[in-house]
């Protein structure tokens, strides 16, 4: 059994890490109706109806949009939800992943 000493210089030897982030974009397109862009943003990312619209309308408007910052393997899993929801849906609906 480790001695108290041993374990208390252990942990102070550990440096823990904030993993990096990542910013789930939305892109522009001409196709994509406004409304399936407010579905996805509020079924997917969760947003209320008010800031998935604010978020839509910067889509519309600048080309892209920040959906959410997560870890790269959430960020990862809600691009391929984007992706299957749009292709379902008839949309070319893109997400991107970018690093924070």
């Amino acid at each position: 059994m480790p001695s108290i000493e041993y374990e208390k210089e252990l942990n102070e030897n550990l440096e823990l890490t904030k993993p990096k982030m990542y910013k789930v974009l939305l892109l522009n397109d001409d196709y994509t109706s406004m409304e399936f862009v407010i579905d996805v943003l509020m079924g997917i990312f969760h947003h209320n109806e008010k800031d998935a619209y604010d978020i839509m309308m910067k889509v519309h408007t600048e080309g892209k949009g920040l959906c959410g910052i997560y870890t790269y393997e959430i960020a990862e899993t809600k691009v391929l939800q984007v992706r299957k929801k749009a292709k379902q849906s008839n949309f070319p609906l893109k997400a991107i992943v970018e690093e924070e």
